[in-house]
Order: structure tokens, then C-alpha cells, then sequence
């Protein structure tokens, strides 16, 4: 049926395109890489989905109907004797069930029968594919993909590569398919060498195993340390076994190396789970993979189901939760903070990154704008790591129509309230309301006063805090312990039971610890950590109040820029006043002072990245009450990073430092050991 395609829609399409060849240009054949391979594949879904909307549009050059590469001039061109295919993807369940169903509607239509496929599962490693031909079990030739028709012949630098067999087990003549790559260990030594003799650091193994495989000297490549995974038989004499999972282990008895994860699964949901559990387990491997390979084990199945023009039907490429995805800016705002700080905030496309829909990201100040040059209907690649919020990496300029608007900072925001003026705060990037002491970030002050973090009022959240303030009841963090069920109860979103309750979590309230009460003041830079530091320190509210900044800034974990801010907080009489108050009406726990040397994790500093399954609170108090220290951020003196599901860029900083990397259960083996 035709139907007038919107312009709008014709000039995305074009934009994808040429942002796609350009990025797969870069990333399959000069091994550069200005956005990550996840967002690369945020642009490629894109542009499957306006296809299958508006398939009229699809033209044979469409980066969707080719394989993508072409060999580099310095070696020599091998036409590969069988062509190689890639992949389509898949990125959810709901995905690989259609690839499932698909499969058996196809196998049905081709042998006229209901045929129930099991399939083969495996790794997809992140390196450089190269395909091996042997004669007579000695191997001849070695070459790149490249464009699937013509590779690049590297024979003399893959068999610098231990795991290569120059003679097979067995004196056959076959063809195999495999994977190039570097351990994340063997690039941690390559960067601490290059580091030292003053060289810039490699970014990824991926990239540093495909860029020593087009190393002109052997002997450059065989100090590079690189490894491989055999995975596929694509010709030669040697008969090929019935199955998938048979072939991988025919693959091994001609002494290939291969990886030993994969697994024979029967059903599409065993796939499910497998993709699953490896998302959780990849971290600790010293390989990278983007997700699995699943492919029909049964052979005569994959002959029935054959190949699309680029793809086997019988495969498919069942990614891992991208933590970078991309997306079109739609507006950017602004919000005001407990200290009167301004953060701008990007309004997103909604977009699934990580498993969850992104519709916001921040964008933290006015450099980073600049920084990034990003404008209202930019394309941008989006990151949410773990439990970091999500954050916009860069702009995808290439996609730029001309209709972006560039971002002008403004000198007054209206949430800052009254004429709403901002200022730039001196030295720092940020800017904050002038009037720090407006409604609208008192009412914030309130929220994070009574949250978890700090006082932690069961039943005391944004809309009772606006109701009490609206009424005159509150205004004053004090005030909320002089509340009376008298007060109360006839105020709306109220009712009796309700009252009580709420008095009865304030009651609790009044009975805290120091770190919660510093919390509580919203005192600027100063967190949970600096909180515990300050309270073990001092012992009391009133010693810090009296502090000078000579002695804040000689504490471990203060320092001069959060000493200033403390010093400058207690400076002001207000200030002083609210504490005084709050003392009156609230008792603070005495400060336990724990000998931790004899403890198990005495001296050792702990990171906690990405979802755990136990509370993260729990977690901290655990490992404090043992010892140990918890931190936000990782350091080459972090003992161990703790990473749960979706973990980001906090394992990625410590596996480059070399940080030991425990999952839930290591932390927990090691809590019980008392």
C-alpha cells in the first residue's frame, strides 16, 4: 500500500546512514572508535525500524544489506572461499522468543512438518574475527573478515599466536572461523609499560587485538600476547558433525582452543536464563563479550532454515543491556538543589538503556554543555553504568540537520524562586540561586531531611511536607518534632490513623546518630562519608561547629574545599540557631569509637557497584561494623569492588586498575568469616 512518507522521516534515514557508514568505517576498518559499539547498534536499530516501516525505502547500499569492512591496503587480499556472514541482533527476551518463533514457523513451512529446534549457546567474544584454512592439517592461510567476500591475509602474525595450531591433531583440510583477543589483564601490563615510557594508553583489548593482528612485524604481535576462540567448521574435506554443540567439541579434538562456556540448551527460555546468568557473571572473566551467540544445534535445521542476503536464519547475535544507547535531545530545564545549586537536565526521547527507560540524563553544568556542544534535537549517545544516573557521553554531530538549537545559559531560573537570578558559584563550574533561601529550596531541604539518608521519617514524604509547609506548620527542620495530633488531623490527605502513625515515626526519628543529623543539615559537599568521617572525628555536633578550617582540612576524607564549606556553613547565625534548636528536641546516639585492628576486615576499603540483592545500607553497616571502610569512589588503593547486577563504570575503573572484584556472594563469604 503506498502512502506519502513524511520528509522528517526521509532525512533521519539519511542521517543514519551516513552516521552508520561512517562509525563502521572507523570502527571495522582503521580500528578507531569516536562511540561506543552499543551506541553504533542504538543507531543501527534505529534505522531497522523506520525499514520495516517504510520498506520502500530500503536500498541496496542501506548499511542494513551489507556486511560491513573493507581490507586495508597493506596486506594482501585473500578471497575467502566460503563468505562469511555476521549476525543479526537481538536485545530482550521478547526479541529472541520472536527469533525462536520465527524458526519454527520457517522449519514448519520448509519441511512441511512441526520440528522443535534446540539450540547451542556461546559466548560472543569482543575481538577480531579471522578465518583459518588448513591442507592436510597444516595451516596455509590466515585472514581477516573484512567485507565477508575479501579479507586480509595475516597468516604470518597469527601464527605468532600460541593458541593457533600450526599442525592439527588430525591431517584434515578445513576451513574454521574463530575470534582474536587479548586478555584484560595482558592490556592492564601492556598500559603499565607504555605508561611508564611515556606512550598513550590503549583504550580496549578489542581494539588493541585488532590493531596488532595489522601490525607489519610478526614480532610486535607475538609480544602482544593475544589468544583465540575457534567456534565454527565453514568447509574443507573434513565431514561436518550433525550438530552445533558436536562440532564445538570436534573443533577441540583437532586442537583448537575453544571457549569452554557454551552450553546445549532445549528450549528458548533455557536461552533466556544463560543470557542472564553470563550478564552477571562476564565481569569476572578476563575477556570481554557483548553477549551470546545462539545458534540451532541440529545441522540439517540450519540447511533447511539457510541464510538471508547478510545473516544466517539459523543465528542470531542475543546482546547484552547496553550501557550506552542513543537518543535525540528534546528540550533541556533546569533543577534546583537542597544547597541552591542549578543542574541542567536533558529531556530525552525515551530510550531503553541497562533495562530500564530513560527519558532524562544530566547534563551537570554550564562547561559540560560547552564541552559537549550539545543543543535542543541533537542525536546523543546515552550511558547509565550500574547505579550511576544517566549520563549523555557525547553528540553524535554527523546526524545534525541544521535545526538544532545551540543551548544559551540563562541568568535567571524561575524554580529558584522570586525573580529567580543565578550566579556562578567562585572557582567552581556550578551555579546556584541567588536567593538561597526561597520556598522552593527550602521544600527541598525538607525532602532530604526526613529521606532515608538522613532522618529517615516513615510516612513523612514530598506531599506531606508541602501540605505542613502550605499550612504555616513547618518551617523550620525543627518544627517537625513540635508537631501535635491536633495540628494534624484536620488537614487534608489526613485521616486519624494516619496521624498517629506519622507522630510515631517522628518519636522514633528524634532518637538518631551524629552522621544522620550532619546529613540531615544539608551542609554543602558534605555526604554520608564525609558525615561518618566528621562524627568519628569529633564525637559531637558541638566540636564540629567550633572546628577551624585548619583542623577540618587536616581529616582523611575532608580535605580544604569541603573544610571551607563547613566553616562557611557555621559562619552564618541562622545556622547555628537551627542546630541549637534541633538539639533541644532531638537525642543523639553517643559515637562508638570501634577498634577495628583486630577485626577481619580491618584497613580494607570496599566499593559497592550496581544492584545487589541485600540492602546497600546493610552492606555498608556490615562491613563497617567488621572493620572495613566503604567508599563511592575507586582508587588504586580500593582493596575490592563489590559488583552486582548491571555494574558500570566503577568495575570497568577498577579492572583497569587491577581491583580485586567480588561478587555478592565474596562479600558475603566473607562477612560470615568472624
Amino acid at each position: 500500500m503506498s502512502h506519502t512518507i513524511p520528509l522528517t522521516i526521509i532525512e533521519r534515514l539519511k542521517k543514519l546512514r551516513e552516521a552508520i557508514d561512517h562509525h563502521r568505517y572507523l570502527y571495522h576498518v582503521l580500528d578507531k572508535q569516536e562511540i561506543s559499539e552499543a551506541a553504533l547498534d542504538s543507531l543501527k536499530a534505529e534505522l531497522a525500524r523506520i525499514e520495516q516501516d517504510y520498506p520502500e525505502l530500503v536500498t541496496p547500499d542501506s548499511p542494513s544489506q551489507r556486511v560491513a569492512g573493507k581490507p586495508l591496503p597493506e596486506f594482501k587480499k585473500v578471497k575467502h572461499k566460503v563468505p562469511q556472514w555476521s549476525f543479526n541482533d537481538a536485545f530482550s527476551p521478547e526479541e529472541i522468543r520472536e527469533f525462536d518463533l520465527r524458526v519454527t514457523r520457517m522449519l514448519r513451512a520448509e519441511s512441511g512438518k512441526d520440528l522443535t529446534p534446540t539450540y547451542t549457546v556461546e559466548h560472543k567474544i569482543d575481538g577480531l574475527k579471522v578465518v583459518l584454512e588448513y591442507v592436510n592439517g597444516f595451516l596455509v592461510t590466515a585472514a581477516t573478515r573484512g567485507d565477508g567476500v575479501v579479507g586480509e591475509d595475516v597468516t604470518e602474525n597469527v601464527r605468532t599466536i600460541e593458541s593457533v595450531p600450526l599442525s592439527l591433531r588430525k591431517p584434515v583440510s578445513v576451513i574454521v572461523e574463530g575470534e582474536v583477543w587479548m586478555r584484560k589483564s595482558t592490556l592492564a601490563e601492556l598500559n603499565k609499560e607504555r605508561k611508564k615510557e611515556g606512550l598513550e594508553l590503549f583504550a580496549n583489548p578489542r581494539n588493541v587485538a585488532a590493531g596488532s593482528i595489522r601490525q607489519l612485524d610478526p614480532k610486535v604481535v607475538a609480544s602482544r600476547k593475544l589468544e583465540t576462540y575457534v567456534y565454527d567448521i565453514s568447509g574443507g574435506s573434513e565431514k561436518i558433525p550433525t550438530s552445533q554443540s558436536a562440532e564445538l567439541e570436534q573443533l577441540r579434538e583437532l586442537g583448537f582452543k575453544v571457549n569452554p562456556y557454551f552450553r546445549h540448551t532445549k528450549t528458548i527460555e533455557e536461552v533466556i536464563s544463560y543470557w542472564k546468568e553470563w550478564q552477571k557473571k562476564m565481569p569476572k572473566e578476563d575477556y570481554l563479550a557483548d553477549g551470546i551467540v545462539v545458534k540451532v544445534d541440529e545441522r540439517v535445521f540450519q540447511e533447511l532454515l539457510g541464510y538471508t542476503g547478510k545473516a544466517p536464519r539459523w543465528g542470531i547475535a542475543f546482546k547484552f543491556p547496553a550501557e550506552q544507547v542513543t537518543t535525540v535531545v528534546e528540550d533541556i530545564v533546569f533543577q534546583v538543589g537542597r544547597t541552591g545549586v542549578v543542574t541542567p537536565v536533558a529531556h530525552l526521547r525515551p530510550v531503553l538503556v541497562s533495562g530500564s527507560t530513560v527519558s532524562r540524563a544530566t547534563l551537570h553544568n554550564e562547561d559540560e554543555i560547552k564541552r559537549l556542544d550539545v543543543r535542543v534535537g541533537d542525536t546523543v549517545v546515552l550511558q547509565k553504568a550500574g547505579d550511576v544516573i544517566p549520563d549523555i557521553v557525547s553528540v553524535v554531530t554527523g546526524m545534525r540537520t541544521g535545526k538544532e538549537k545551540p543551548f544559551r545559559w540563562p541568568t535567571a531560573v524561575p524554580a529558584c524562586g522570586g525573580d529567580g537570578k543565578i550566579e556562578r558559584i567562585p572557582g567552581e563550574a556550578a551555579w546556584r540561586c541567588v536567593d538561597r533561601n526561597s520556598f522552593s529550596i527550602q521544600k527541598r531541604r525538607f525532602y532530604h531531611f526526613v529521606g532515608k539518608h538522613s532522618f529517615d521519617i516513615e510516612g513523612l514524604g514530598p506531599k506531606i511536607i508541602d501540605v505542613l509547609l502550605d499550612q504555616k506548620l513547618i518551617a523550620s527542620f525543627d518544627d517537625i518534632f513540635t508537631l501535635k495530633r491536633g495540628d494534624l488531623v484536620l488537614l487534608p490527605r489526613f485521616a486519624e490513623k494516619s496521624v498517629d502513625n506519622l507522630l510515631l515515626s517522628v518519636a522514633k526519628a528524634s532518637h538518631t546518630t551524629l552522621p544522620r543529623l550532619i546529613v540531615g543539615l544539608s551542609i554543602p559537599q558534605v555526604g554520608e562519608e564525609t558525615a561518618e568521617d566528621l562524627a568519628v572525628h569529633f564525637g559531637s555536633i558541638e566540636k564540629i561547629q567550633q572546628a577551624s578550617f585548619a583542623e577540618l582540612e587536616g581529616i582523611d576524607g575532608v580535605g580544604p574545599v569541603v573544610g571551607k564549606a563547613i566553616v562557611d556553613w557555621f559562619s552564618e547565625k541562622d545556622n547555628r540557631e537551627l542546630v541549637g534548636r534541633l538539639l533541644k528536641e532531638v537525642q543523639i546516639e553517643k559515637v562508638k569509637k570501634i577498634d577495628t585492628t583486630n577485626l577481619p576486615l580491618s584497613g580494607k576499603t570496599f566499593v559497592l557497584t550496581g544492584t545487589l540483592s541485600m540492602d546497600r545500607d546493610v552492606a555498608k553497616t556490615q562491613i563497617k561494623q567488621q572493620g572495613g571502610n566503604v567508599s563511592e569512589s575507586v582508587y588504586s588503593k580500593t582493596d575490592y569492588v563489590v559488583a552486582g547486577e548491571s555494574a558500570g563504570s566503577k568495575l570497568a575503573k577498577a579492572q583497569k586498575l587491577g581491583v580485586q572484584i567480588l561478587d555478592e556472594q565474596g562479600l558475603l563469604s566473607m562477612l560470615k568469616k568472624k
